[in-house]
């Protein structure tokens, strides 16, 4: 054999027969070393850039929910406001002051403070008050309707509408409505 086929022999065999237990593996070179920990750290950065993505998509799910939550509740809110306002909004109706027999007076004489001054009173809906000649004169508040001093009333209703804010031509509140009112009389004026 010539010294070539030796070596090539040597080579061959010494890789055919090397014993992991007994062999101790080489020192990594500095280069394997460095691209080891590149590649290690390209690794964890690829999983926290991944873990970064699941909790972004995560949240904005998350606040998607609620939003679309939130907004149902706000379309649901609104809707209940929208309706309540809707019932709870007083009806605005103006009351005339008139006779027994329709005819219509000043607001005076439905006036309690008026009522008041000159010995009258109240009953059943009607408002009583003295007469020059001896007795009582009887007055009483229309609702909706219509007509000028010494005219007869024209339309409306003598029963007192509930949930309505009440007030006469002259500007004298004879009743502040809204939900829950139910015909009270607040402020001045008097009536059914």
């Amino acid at each position: 054999m010539t010294d070539e086929n030796n070596k090539d022999e040597r080579r061959r065999g010494s890789m055919r027969f090397q014993d992991s237990e007994t062999t101790t593996p080489r020192e990594p070179t500095l280069a394997e070393k460095r691209a080891r920990l590149k590649a290690e750290e390209e690794s964890r950065r690829r999983a926290e850039e991944e873990e970064k993505a699941l909790q972004e998509a995560e949240e904005k799910s998350r606040s998607r929910r609620k939003m679309l939550a939130g907004g149902g509740v706000t379309v649901g809110l609104v809707g209940l406001v929208a309706a309540w306002y809707a019932v709870a909004s007083p009806e605005e109706v103006f009351a005339v002051c008139t006779r027994a027999d329709g005819t219509v007076v000043d607001d005076d004489y439905c006036d309690d403070d008026y009522v008041n001054s000159h010995h009258g009173y109240h009953s059943g809906g009607w408002i009583f008050l003295p007469s020059p000649g001896g007795g009582y004169e009887q007055y009483r508040y229309n609702y909706g309707g219509s007509g000028t001093v010494g005219q007869r009333v024209n339309g409306g209703t003598y029963t007192r509408p509930a949930n309505a804010s009440i007030s006469t031509k002259s500007g004298t509140t004879v009743q502040r409505g809204g939900f829950g009112i139910s015909g009270g009389s607040f402020g001045k004026g008097g009536g059914s």
